[in-house]
């Protein structure tokens, strides 16, 4: 398969490793100083199109992909509140987005965990739920896009929230921002940017007798990179718009 990158810092760099450790071809790389690249042969040559890039250039990269008639899987959070109407609108015209807050498979299997223990929870009010998301000092959204998708998962199945809410933002140098009083029906996720740490998502659920805690904590971006080449993998094979869900019920088989 034909592969193009968009994107080529520290995750880019370890997909091209495993994709080519994979058999397939890195057929164009995309970063800041050439985006006028994607316009070229060498990108329509691509069955899929990897994007890992930033919250304000991750719905531009898109686009022009689907405009060179590419298949794209991106792992870029923070566009989606203002774009994902029109990305839709694109998949109905006839484009594929394989998009996913997070590819490790770890945290496919722990989101499945997460929406067992909150329809568990959901008998015992007596227990209050709040997330705790820790991420290198590079990560420029908070909370992460991992974050927000596993408070989606609670608030769905919790009847006693409505909805997420962003609570405290612990910067690297310690200054805390951002507010921790919310009200009950909201559930808070604080964030912490801390070092090189790839990534750890906490999900607390406390009473005034006891604490239940599950935590995924990643311990390099491998898992991450193969996560977003399987799904480059997947994407060749179908179309449309494309979840980590739907390649696990296929990789479940």
């Amino acid at each position: 398969m034909n592969i193009a990158l968009i994107g080529y810092g520290k995750m880019g760099r370890m997909i091209e490793q495993i994709a080519r450790q994979r058999g397939h071809e890195i057929c164009c790389i995309i970063d800041i100083d050439n985006r006028s690249d994607i316009d070229s042969d060498a990108f329509r040559r691509a069955d899929v199109a990897i994007e890992f890039t930033t919250p304000t250039a991750a719905y531009a990269n898109i686009t022009a992909a689907f405009h060179q008639g590419v298949k794209v899987v991106s792992g870029s959070t923070g566009w989606r509140k203002d774009h994902s109407e029109d990305v839709a609108r694109l998949i109905n015209g006839g484009n594929t987005l394989f998009w996913s807050s997070n590819f490790s498979l770890g945290v496919a299997i722990f989101r499945e965990v997460n929406k067992f223990l909150a329809r568990l929870m959901n008998r015992f009010p007596q227990y209050d739920v709040a997330m705790e998301e820790t991420h290198h000092i590079h990560k420029l959204d908070a909370p992460s896009g991992t974050a927000i998708t596993l408070a989606e998962d609670i608030v769905e199945a919790l009847e006693r929230k409505e909805e997420w809410v962003s609570g405290t933002l612990t910067a690297a140098d310690g200054s805390v921002s951002g507010n921790e009083n919310v009200a009950a029906d909201q559930l808070r996720i604080d964030a912490v940017r801390r070092g090189e740490v790839p990534g750890i998502h906490t999900i607390r659920y406390d009473s005034p007798a006891d604490e239940i805690v599950i935590t995924h904590s990643a311990h390099t971006r491998q898992g991450f990179a193969l996560g977003a080449v399987l799904a480059a993998e997947y994407t060749a094979a179908h179309t449309g718009l494309l979840t980590i869900d739907d390649m696990m019920k296929d990789l479940l088989q």
